[in-house]
């Protein structure tokens, strides 16, 4: 069984990291900066990955498949977004090993085996998509083009952590082409919000959705919306940005359309994209000392069923039940384990279940065959009851959204209690030191003071919200004019 995890409140990076390891969700590779995302990892991952595919099918995009590999040349078609991207980029030069002449153990590479042009392993995928789009739009007909991907990217990462950055990892990534500025500054809204949507009604993660500043936007986009989250230790997160691109890679890579009055226009672009990050996201919001905590509705097993018993007579008794159960709780829609292994005790499973944070553990033992009932834990209060057989999957129905809605709750709560405004540079220091979150202060607007808070806090601007009050005010640094709050942070 996995040892004791290090307490959230005396080592939060060492908690998480145990964590993601013995929840047997991921562990680092023998490639440096890269982890091997484990099967019960990539069931939570999977189930994601379902939902927002059909939420994006359902607002019409469709998903295709490009290259690994940008040449060189295209990708430094669009500046702003090589530049942007320069220091983190893999790049393939050869293309073939051959046996070293000194050593026949060894493979080194073949000199004569160099590539004509550089190939880029892609960090984002814009070059090779645009590029490809030019041969897709010659008419006002072929507009919108609404397409996503699922794929791997590499960012060359030097500080890894398991699914919160890592130099390659899993992503979706949304690239579309409007005839107007109108339409991609709607479809731009409408991702961010999707991505909103997924975060609270699935991952029952609060959100708060806004604006990124000029210097945190994406490297080539006119404008960065983007979806912030707090986790338990008072640091943010980006869980997902929506780009408006204006007409910059169109441009770059000449993409153009006749409109319906005979014109040859530039078209208008987006890209969105969330990743496996959002793991870190879920694992951080929700988890707790003895695991991680699933909400249902991403939970690989929804409920899982531990027989208790001796010998072969009682299990054989014991299976009945359980499997009727199970079978009636799949048939109410709820996924369901029943672990009737003889490999280890049901002590051991209940520790392992907590710890890989299955919402509802029902156990059944030999007397409950004779009281007709169950003994029903639940992960997220960490209480137990005694449930009718007959009443078990209407009980465990009715909790699947009992324990998704306090889940939420809870996080709700822990997040607003963590935003705290702030009128002075010395509150603002305070305040980030002894509680950490969200500071909502005003700010001049410019790049300079930004890089200075950054430079003298670690804080930066997370977002400017959209919701957010027009408020006159003076910068928590300079004391200049501001026209509204902003939120800073420290963040992942």
């Amino acid at each position: 069984m996995s040892k004791k995890l290090t307490e959230r409140n005396k080592d939060y990076s060492k908690w998480y990291n145990e964590l993601v390891v013995q929840a047997d969700l991921a562990e680092n590779s023998a490639v440096r900066g890269c982890m091997v995302i484990k099967p019960y990892g990539y069931a939570i991952w999977e189930k994601m990955q379902a939902k927002l595919d059909s939420m994006f099918k359902a607002t019409g995009h469709q998903n295709a498949y490009f290259p690994l590999f940008v040449p060189k040349s295209l990708f430094e078609a669009e500046e702003k977004n090589a530049e942007g991207f320069a220091k983190e980029c893999a790049v393939v030069t050869h293309y073939r090993l051959k046996t070293d002449p000194e050593d026949a153990s060894k493979l080194i590479v073949d000199p004569e085996a160099k590539l004509e042009e550089e190939l880029v392993v892609r960090p984002t995928s814009e070059a090779i998509i645009w590029n490809t789009y030019k041969g897709w739009v010659q008419s006002y007909r072929d507009l919108p083009i609404l397409i996503n991907q699922w794929a791997n990217v590499v960012r060359w990462e030097m500080r890894t952590r398991l699914f919160l950055r890592t130099a390659e990892f899993l992503w979706q990534e949304g690239h579309t082409a409007h005839a107007t500025k109108e339409e991609a500054l709607d479809e731009t809204e409408l991702m961010n919000n999707i991505y909103a949507e997924f975060a609270e009604e699935f991952m029952a993660i609060p959100v708060i959705k806004g604006k990124k500043t000029e210097s945190e936007k994406f490297a080539g986009a006119e404008e960065t919306y983007c979806i912030e989250a707090l986790m338990q230790d008072g640091k943010a997160l980006q869980a997902g940005t929506s780009h408006f691109l204006g007409q910059n890679f169109a441009k770059a890579f000449d993409v153009k359309y006749t409109s319906q009055e005979g014109k040859l226009e530039h078209v208008w672009a987006t890209s969105w994209g969330v990743s496996t990050r959002l793991m870190g996201a879920l694992i951080m919001t929700h988890s707790d000392d003895k695991g991680l905590v699933l909400p249902p509705k991403l939970a690989p097993n929804q409920v899982v069923i531990v027989p208790i018993y001796k010998g072969e007579e009682q299990l054989e008794e014991i299976s009945l039940v359980a499997k009727k159960l199970a079978d009636e709780l799949r048939a109410a829609g709820i996924s369901v384990k029943y672990d009737d292994r003889d490999t280890h005790k049901p002590g051991w499973k209940f520790a392992q279940y907590e710890l890989q944070g299955v919402p509802v553990r029902l156990a059944i033992g030999p007397k409950d065959l004779e009281k007709g009932t169950v003994e029903l834990a639940r992960r997220d209060t960490l209480t137990k009851e005694f449930v009718n057989q007959s009443e078990v999957v209407e009980k465990v129905s009715n909790l699947m959204g009992e324990i998704q809605d306090t889940l939420f709750e809870k996080a709700l709560n822990f997040r607003n209690e963590h935003i705290t405004k702030v009128d002075s540079f010395e509150d603002f220091k305070k305040v980030l030191k002894a509680k950490g979150g969200f500071i909502s202060a005003h700010w001049d607007g410019t790049p300079e003071t930004e890089n200075k808070i950054k430079e003298l806090t670690k804080a930066t601007i997370r977002c400017i919200p959209f919701n957010a009050e027009t408020e006159e005010g003076n910068c928590v640094l300079t004391g200049k004019p501001s026209a509204q709050r902003v939120l800073f942070a420290k963040a992942y």
